[in-house]
């Protein structure tokens, strides 16, 4: 099991806002906080983390889970709101398997985020 991911992006406080917003509909708030970096979580655990390090990433996919495909829907229109680009709107991807429900945003380094259900 994976305890956390740190991605390194451009600007730090770009992306925390951005992601303030697109990781509230999945219960992520900001848990911890330092000079350079953010980490997010729910339940006061931070395992989603943005750097200042670099270089800044681009090109790599995260992918959240969420437990009921509203939740999917609602991230994905946050995320849009708070300024990310959409990647490919919430619906069934079957090609995955037959209940896949996800939903892609571009955050502001080009990064696919994804909120995904696995249930019906």
């Amino acid at each position: 099991m994976i305890d956390h991911v740190i991605l390194n992006v451009g600007d730090v406080a770009r992306s925390r806002a951005f992601y303030v917003e697109a990781l509230k509909p999945l219960g992520y708030d900001i848990v911890m906080e330092f000079p350079g970096g953010v980490g997010f979580g729910p339940a006061g655990k931070p395992i989603f983390w943005v750097s200042g390090r670099e270089p800044a990433q681009t090109a790599v996919h995260v992918a959240f889970s969420a437990e009921r495909r509203e939740t999917v829907d609602e991230f994905h229109a946050a995320a849009l709101k708070a300024g990310g680009k959409d990647n490919g709107g919430p619906g069934v991807r079957e090609q995955y398997h037959p209940t896949y429900y996800g939903a892609f945003i571009l955050d502001p380094d080009g990064n696919n985020v994804e909120a995904v259900c696995h249930r019906p």
